[in-house]
């Protein structure tokens, strides 16, 4: 057993065979998504990103969390009749006979109290290079072991935060992609919103197949 935050990008590639793409469709079709944003979103967009402003360079990683990252996600609510937004809840998978396992910062999964598949894993960093790890790397082996988990029948999307810059992510199969950044303490906070607008979306229909899949069994 290893856990994600034991592995980095260059280890990953190695023992898992995987292949980095400089354009993916799945990660294009993500990264064009366009939502109309209503004036009350507008206005805690613009709350929100004033806060960031002001502290980014002083807040520690926790505080990054409850001050920036947790309202975005509260503010979109990926609770679901059957799919919760969880944080740092423990989860595995094996890939290629390698037991892979920890506690993501948040990930998306099919369970309304608990956990059981996810579609997306989270990873926050205070800075882009940190001493205690690679995010794309252990953002990448939680995502791998969901792949597992959910039996390779969806992609896995994924998100790594260093400070301002969120980057986005797709693993299909053993290809993956990771977008430019998009800072939050600019304009890009409102593409950053629809992304996450459309994340919620796409997850809605994992979910139902997810039923389709479980009223067939049943």
């Amino acid at each position: 057993m290893s856990n994600f935050r034991n592995w980095n990008l260059a280890k990953l590639n190695k023992r898992f065979h995987l292949e980095r793409q400089m354009q993916m469709s799945l990660l294009d079709e993500w990264l064009k998504a366009v939502y109309d944003i209503s004036e009350t979103d507008n206005y805690f967009l613009h709350r929100i990103q004033e806060n960031l402003s002001e502290n980014l360079f002083n807040w520690n990683e926790q505080e990054l969390s409850t001050g920036f990252i947790g309202p975005m996600l509260a503010w979109v609510k990926f609770t679901d009749k059957h799919s919760n937004l969880f944080e740092e809840r423990p989860f595995s998978g094996i890939v290629d006979g390698e037991e892979l396992s920890g506690e993501p910062d948040a990930m998306i999964a099919w369970g309304r109290d608990e956990p059981e598949k996810p579609f997306f894993c989270f990873k926050e960093y205070k800075k882009e290079i940190d001493p205690s790890g690679d995010p794309v790397g252990q953002c990448l082996a939680a995502m791998l072991a969901a792949q597992a988990v959910n039996e390779h029948r969806y992609p896995v999307y994924g998100i790594y935060v260093a400070g301002q810059n969120w980057h986005f992510m797709v693993l299909k199969d053993r290809q993956y992609a990771v977008s430019a950044p998009y800072s939050a303490t600019t304009e890009k906070i409102q593409e950053i919103y629809q992304k996450l607008l459309w994340l919620k979306d796409t997850i809605k229909g994992f979910v139902q197949q997810e039923l389709a899949l479980h009223n067939d069994r049943n």
